[in-house]
């Protein structure tokens, strides 16, 4: 599959798995999950084909490893960034001391007032290393990395997760443990 379409499937997927599946008629169940040929025939019925080695392309070669097939590869979801609600069934875990959340100055006052918040989504999406954080910050203008202070929110007793494809999930983060971020 060449890199386009690639691109293209990856956000219809994630247009549909992570926030609008009754756009195609689909829906997921509560963490999640969708049956693979029921998705398949959806986005067919929809005008936007995709034959199951693609859809297992985009699932193995994306390297966001945005998606996960469970283990018998019958069904498919998004591992993280959820608007609709779901439950995606992933165990609290201590994270490491610091971890990165890419953004950009314009947003910068309103974080250091009210911190990191979902916004849309069900949890702030944070990264283990600031390369991460700076491609994430990138795709909206001039990044910024901020700098979490984790591991003290965690023993402050916030509850952080971790999803299949390694983002750092926590449902917000006050601005106290913001650091950095200078536009």
């Amino acid at each position: 599959m060449d890199e386009q379409r690639l691109t293209r499937v990856s956000k219809y997927l994630s247009r549909h798995l992570r926030h609008r599946p009754e756009g195609i008629g689909i829906l997921l169940d509560e963490h999640g999950w969708v049956a693979v040929p029921v998705l398949l025939r959806a986005a067919a019925r929809h005008g936007f084909p995709i034959d199951r080695a693609e859809l297992e392309t985009v699932v193995t070669a994306n390297d966001k490893q945005r998606f996960a097939l469970d283990r018998d590869a019958d069904r498919i979801r998004a591992q993280q960034g959820h608007s609709v609600p779901v439950d995606l069934g992933l165990p609290p875990r201590e994270p490491p001391d610091f971890l990165f959340h890419g953004t950009v100055g314009r947003f910068l006052p309103a974080i250091r007032r009210e911190g990191l918040r979902p916004m849309r989504r069900h949890a702030v999406h944070l990264s283990t290393d600031r390369d991460t954080a700076l491609r994430v910050g990138a795709r909206r203008g001039r990044p910024v990395v901020l700098t979490i202070r984790s591991g003290e929110m965690h023993r402050d007793g916030h509850v952080f997760r971790l999803s299949g494809n390694g983002v750092w999930l926590v449902t917000a983060v006050p601005p106290r443990y913001v650091a950095g971020g200078r536009s």
